[in-house]
């Protein structure tokens, strides 16, 4: 079961970091550049239902099903994007790998809260950022050799062996957890609240693509159903500020999608600027070692701080290297090496932050709870990724047609280093979490 789990993630993380470097090929092939960002918020804002609903089923019926329905999704999500003549095909096959990625990434965390002691689940989640970060070595590399010599399209292809091995190794090992189904209906996350707030970002991303009267209706609907929906998908008790769960879910939200928006624009960047695919592709490998870096770090039984200060100084590097990134994006005679420092602090905080806001969670949630807190947690993640990247892609849809590079990725990293500068205010209202791994 753990050789399937860590499967699963590097299949995952080799798609994302893949196709990172590859969009610049595919955007270049395909046209409408102006939808570039959807390419990413396309797999972010499906996750959101495909989390509520595999959160709901986990608690339920077990993890087996919504796991194995996740697995075909995301197949056949890969599929469609590979064959993709055309950015709204492609479009579509990405939505459909966000609805399964939602149900895997969901179900391996569940799985690991209930199949792991409280002192081996950050091991494990220390395994879960190598299996995350391994692709960011290769997949790079791999994907600008297959977009420049064969085609982007073999970027998807090629995440499919992952994918059946991983279920191989993981379907037979679900079968000996208990099902836990404790939890009441009215114990879970609606669906269509989901389903209302993966509008309401959609509706938002479509109202900053183009400027225009229009545009504030498109918003208007979006601040709503976002306003009355989604406080239902947050832990019980839920509130912005409040202490716990609340604001581990807040920091996650923050920090993630600070750093996601970044990450989705900064391969765009470097390109724009003169470097190749392969270069461009080295700046996410280089971040990504310091993601295992923090995860590593993490771990540590000789790190004596708690869980809750480990995410403190998670979102602090984030906004720090996020604030180098900044300097680097506004003054290209810098030359690459400042953006890509800056990033790789902000992987090290991401690796700190990540693997401690899920453990915070599985800390504080019982086992009928485990589900819904777990789905709260990840929803809030994609909600963030998708509403900092959205926003991203605003600015570079705005500022992108004057050709002032400096200006426009300028403009993106300040705008979200203010918003990583936020992430540390919700970790600091966290309060004491016992850090499980630390030898007292």
């Amino acid at each position: 079961m753990t050789a399937g789990l860590l499967l699963c993630v590097l299949a995952v993380a080799f798609e994302t970091q893949a196709v990172l470097t590859a969009m610049p090929a595919a955007a270049a092939d395909l046209g409408d550049l102006h939808l570039y960002a959807w390419a990413f918020t396309a797999v972010m804002i499906p996750q959101i239902v495909a989390i509520a609903v595999a959160g709901r089923w986990c608690d339920t019926r077990g993890p087996r099903q919504p796991f194995t329905l996740g697995l075909a999704l995301f197949a056949t999500g890969v599929v469609i994007a590979a064959l993709a003549p055309s950015m709204v095909v492609l479009l579509i096959g990405r939505a459909v790998q966000g609805l399964g990625a939602g149900g895997i990434s969901l179900t391996l965390m569940v799985v690991t809260g209930r199949a792991y002691s409280p002192v081996d689940r950050a091991r494990v989640m220390t395994w879960f950022s190598a299996c995350w970060m391994l692709p960011s070595f290769v997949g790079p590399a791999i994907a600008a050799w297959l977009s420049e010599h064969l085609s982007w399209h073999w970027v998807f292809w090629s995440v499919l062996p992952f994918l059946g091995l991983g279920a191989v190794f993981l379907l037979p090992g679900l079968h000996g957890l208990p099902d836990h189904g404790e939890a009441s209906d009215g114990d879970h996350v609606p669906v269509h609240a989901a389903l209302a707030v993966a509008l309401g970002i959609a509706m938002l991303q479509a109202a900053g693509q183009r400027i225009e009267p229009l545009s504030l209706a498109w918003a208007f609907g979006g601040l709503v159903l976002l306003g009355a929906w989604v406080r239902r998908l947050m832990p019980r008790g839920f509130t912005p500020f409040g202490a716990g769960l609340s604001s581990t879910v807040m920091a996650r939200l923050v920090t993630a999608g600070s750093f996601m928006g970044m990450q989705a624009f900064l391969p765009l960047m470097l390109t724009q600027r003169g470097a190749s695919l392969l270069a461009a592709g080295a700046s996410i490998t280089i971040a990504s070692a310091g993601w295992l870096a923090g995860s590593w770090l993490q771990a540590r039984p000789w790190l004596l701080l708690s869980r809750d200060r480990i995410i403190v100084l998670g979102a602090g590097c984030v906004t720090a290297g996020l604030a180098v990134v900044t300097t680097g994006a506004a003054l290209p005679a810098t030359g690459l090496w400042l953006p890509v420092a800056g990033f790789t602090v902000c992987g090290f905080g991401m690796g700190l932050a990540t693997a401690s806001t899920s453990l915070v969670v599985m800390q504080l949630s019982g086992v009928a709870e485990l589900g819904r807190n777990t789905s709260s947690l990840q929803v809030g993640e994609m909600l963030g990724n998708a509403l900092l990247a959205g926003l991203a892609g605003t600015l570079f849809a705005t500022l992108g047609p004057r050709g002032d590079t400096a200006l426009t990725f300028g403009a993106i990293a300040a705008l979200l280093t203010v918003t990583a500068a936020l992430s540390v205010v919700w970790a600091l209202r966290i309060g004491h979490v016992e850090n499980h791994s630390a030898r007292h």
